[in-house]
């Protein structure tokens, strides 16, 4: 026998490398697993927080919630960093769905996927690169804003190179995209790992090699969900009983300085079209959750196994309650994409159904229109003056977007820099009674203004490859009814950012990330063993 075996610390393979040539690795001291399992156990909990934290923070809006969430944001990246070292110096691969480990028995593991590398790799790339574009536009920038003069400090700077025309307005953006680019590789690396209890069952039946049917979600991905549809419905519950109270005190407590009428708020968010966002964007989530249990509890039945129904008339509920919030908010575009998405949820579902499901497919029409009824009960009086009213405002947002449209002429490769509208509008107003919004009620535009071609291209080839990574081979195996559902969520935030600014709302933009993350999971088909 070689010697080299005997020698302390010589690098030994993996036992779990199914014999396939690799660089020989030490094998993972007992430490080192602990120390990844730690981390396990403390991203999902930072996850878990923040997504219950971010909206009730009064929508994380305020520099101090803001910064709680971005620490939360730097945690989570440091805690992927740790393991992703413990797996690389290791060679460690903990059992995951969609890849090998050394829970999955004997079996040689499957062929690396090249698609799905590719588009992980490529989103990788983007991310850095979005990252080094903020970084630079800050470093770069050509003039910081100073308010107490109303003027500008201009320094040196590179054209070629991107650039800020404020560089505070930069730095805040790019340490809070930083922390919100930690949490989503967070949750897209924490995502795949299996629970205990999925481990032992592979470890019995090994061959077994996805245990999970393909009509259920794994534990993870479950545990995520019924924190979001849960949390949803405990914050539908309390603007509900804000708007019919009257206070306009967020929380009960709090008073506003802008927006101070009772009618402008819905629950923890100062403004109700942003309460209407964040429901619109997980409603239609919640509601394919709930199409999973009750399609997995209907095929259990078909086995002889019985399974308890309260989880799907629980979430119904929940969807009851969050898809009722932007009627009751009176929030107008709230309103017409929650219709939308309440028609396209439902043709998606009910046609998609069997003739047998007629109870079910009469359950979901009832549900449709409970929620059309108790949002006219409850909302109609206001909603429908302001709905006359809606070509007014909607003329009053396009002359906006006309004082706006030069500022992306002027600087369009690179753009003003982000973060940087605010400060920079009040120079294109033609006069200084012209209205001098925080946010443009136009994030399509804005994007394009403060980040110019270069930096939009890179944003919007990121969510492609986010949305393609569902046609890729590999990953958590979910029916393309649940990924349709998914996809309407975020179509809806993406229609709100036409005439809104969801993406300028700390909260709302966490959840995009996080359902973001959830799909980059995703797979239309369960990768072969």
């Amino acid at each position: 026998m070689d010697d080299a075996a005997h020698t302390p610390g010589a690098s030994v393979a993996m036992p779990f490398d199914s014999g396939r040539s690799a660089p020989l690795r030490r094998l993972p001291s007992l430490l080192a697993i602990r120390v990844y399992q730690k981390c396990e156990f403390l991203s999902e909990g930072l996850i878990y927080g923040a997504i219950v934290f971010s909206p009730w923070a009064f929508g994380t809006t305020q520099p101090w919630s803001i910064w709680v969430m971005n620490g939360a944001g730097y945690l989570l990246g440091a805690l992927l960093l740790v393991k992703l070292l413990i797996r690389y110096r290791y060679g460690y691969r903990p059992s995951r769905w969609g890849e090998a480990g050394p829970d999955n028995g004997p079996e040689p593991a499957p062929k690396p996927l090249g698609i799905s590398k590719f588009l992980v790799a490529s989103l990788a790339i983007l991310t850095i690169a979005l990252l080094l574009f903020c970084l630079l536009s800050a470093l770069n920038a050509r003039s910081t804003y100073q308010p107490a003069q109303f003027g500008f400090d201009y320094h040196p700077y590179l054209r070629w190179l991107p650039h800020s025309l404020d560089s505070r307005s930069s730095w805040t953006a790019f340490w809070n995209y930083l922390a919100l680019a930690g949490a989503f590789w967070a949750v897209c690396d924490w995502l795949p790992g299996k629970t205990f209890v999925e481990q032992r069952r592979q470890r019995i039946k090994p061959a077994d090699r996805a245990f999970y049917p393909t009509f259920l979600l794994p534990g993870r991905l479950r545990r995520l969900l019924w924190v979001l549809c849960i949390n949803g419905a405990l914050l539908g519950i309390e603007g509900i009983v804000q708007r019919l109270s009257g206070t306009n005190r967020l929380l009960g407590f709090m008073p506003t300085r802008l927006n101070a009428a009772a009618e402008f708020q819905f629950g923890p968010y100062a403004y109700r079209a942003n309460a209407a966002q964040y429901f619109n964007l997980l409603w239609p989530v919640c509601l394919g959750f709930w199409w999973t249990l009750w399609r997995g509890a209907r095929l259990q039945r078909s086995d002889g196994n019985s399974r308890g129904s309260w989880p799907q008339f629980f979430l119904l509920l929940c969807v009851f309650l969050m898809a009722l919030c932007p009627l009751i908010s009176t929030s107008r575009g709230g309103t017409l994409v929650g219709l939308g998405q309440l028609i396209i949820a439902t043709l998606v579902l009910v046609l998609g159904l069997r003739p047998q499901h007629g109870l079910t497919k009469l359950g979901l029409c009832l549900l449709v229109a409970l929620i059309l009824a108790a949002g006219v009960l409850l909302g109609w009086s206001r909603l429908g003056q302001r709905l006359h009213e809606a070509g007014l405002d909607v003329g009053d947002r396009e002359r906006t977007y006309a004082v706006a449209r030069p500022m992306a002429k002027d600087y369009p490769v690179f753009g003003t820099g982000p973060g940087t509208f605010n400060v920079l509008f009040q120079l294109y107003r033609p006069s200084l009674e012209e209205y001098w919004p925080g946010q443009l009620h136009n994030d399509w535009l804005e994007t394009r203004i403060t980040f110019g071609r270069v930096g939009s291209a890179m944003i919007g080839l990121a969510f492609l490859i986010v949305v393609a990574r569902w046609l890729a081979p590999g990953g958590i195996h979910g029916h393309w009814r649940f990924g349709v559902l998914l996809w309407l969520g975020l179509a809806g935030c993406l229609a709100h950012a036409r005439f809104d600014f969801p993406f300028q709302i700390y909260s709302i933009l966490f959840l995009f990330l996080t359902l973001c993350a959830i799909l980059f999971n995703l797979s239309r088909r369960p990768p072969a063993g």
